[in-house]
């Protein structure tokens, strides 16, 4: 594992790499709240066949933050990432991406589907907010408070109660979630500022994933988690419109969370060797 930053528009931009140059490419597209580390789990493991390379988005781990919220728009992130892209000289790749990660990846596949080769998107993407969300203010109001508030007095205490988020617990998740702490005036505190997720959910509900659904390509991937139990019927509507509307698989996983690469990371690693080793070797 590799990590290290570049710097794009002014601002510095941290990654983490794992595998060969010389191997096909996976860019991996974490959640709001996370870090390039959610991958962890799942790179180990294919880091011997593939490229895989995650940002920090901006203002999350160790990016900077951007300096307005137009700049967390759709159509803006499209072109940050286009640009880094370039930057690094990567096409041809897959991609692999959880939850608002998987929002831009389908923005971004609406204008560039000719440098993805495909694409698995982890329990996100088809999360509407015109069904999912009860308001943008509300929306906004709760993730910046449950960020800024999201502080603990020692890395014990912070472990303990990330220990409570997940159905199991390794040395790597250890790892990530070290990721998602940093010290702040003798406390831990989440990476992420609360006025940073404000700007992306606002970023979401004014570019709707499912107004651009017709501009995809065929055959995206979506894995549908299934815990808890109280939002099966919103995911099974809106992922049946999603692939109603794209022409793309949609596998449900049981016994998964949002989170479901770190409860199965296995599952994720079986579909992506059984659909990706396969056009790599052939």
């Amino acid at each position: 594992m590799k990590r290290s930053f570049l710097k794009y528009n002014n601002k510095k931009v941290h990654l983490t790499e794992w595998g060969e140059e010389h191997k096909p490419t996976i860019i991996c597209l974490h959640g709001l709240g996370s870090t390039s580390l959610s991958f962890l789990e799942i790179a180990e493991r294919l880091k011997n066949d593939f490229r895989l390379i995650a940002f920090d988005a901006p203002g999350h781990g160790k990016s900077d933050r951007f300096d307005s919220a137009e700049e967390y728009e759709m159509p803006r992130l499209v072109e940050w990432l286009h640009g880094l892209l370039q930057q690094l000289n990567v096409s041809d790749f897959y991609f692999l991406t959880h939850s608002w990660g998987s929002f831009l990846s389908l923005h971004y596949l609406a204008k560039y589907s000719n440098q993805v080769i495909d694409t698995i998107l982890i329990d996100g993407g088809y999360q509407t907010k015109r069904v999912w969300s009860s308001s943008l203010e509300e929306e906004m109001d709760h993730y910046e408070k449950d960020f800024d508030e999201y502080v603990f007095g020692s890395w014990d205490a912070f472990y303990q109660a990330e220990k409570e988020n997940y159905l199991t617990w390794s040395p790597l998740k250890e790892i990530a979630v070290k990721d998602l702490g940093v010290e702040r005036d003798g406390k831990v505190c989440w990476h992420a500022k609360g006025e940073t997720a404000r700007h992306i959910i606002r970023g979401m509900h004014l570019h709707e994933t499912e107004d651009i659904y017709h501009l995809l390509p065929k055959g995206i991937t979506l894995l549908v988690a299934t815990l808890p139990e109280r939002l099966s019927e919103i995911r099974l509507q809106t992922s049946n419109v999603f692939k109603q509307n794209t022409h793309g698989h949609v596998k449900v996983l049981p016994n998964t969370t949002h989170l479901l690469h770190w409860d199965r990371p296995e599952v994720v690693v079986e579909e992506i060797q059984a659909k990706w080793l396969t056009k790599v070797g052939g």
